[in-house]
């Protein structure tokens, strides 16, 4: 693998995790403001399925990289 493909998955991965580092502090941050003004519960669930899509997001990329790594490695050995 290339410098320039290592550099475009490690700023992949950064990203990944500060989206899944960000989906999760304002997780809370929202379930606990919502607590604390008596926010209806379709709201939690709003914000309980935007961050499930951020999780989901933040699992499929990590995949993609995994499989981007697993396959340059086995192309570099055989």
């Amino acid at each position: 693998m290339t410098t320039e493909q290592e550099q475009k998955l490690a700023r992949k991965g950064r990203i990944a995790a500060l989206v899944i580092a960000v989906a999760m502090v304002l997780w809370v941050l929202l379930q606990w403001l919502g607590r604390e003004m008596g926010w209806p519960v379709r709201f939690a669930f709003l914000i309980d399925f935007a961050a499930l899509g951020a999780l989901i997001w933040g699992l499929v990329v990590s995949l993609q990289i995994w499989r981007a790594r697993r396959d340059d490695n086995a192309n570099g050995q055989g």
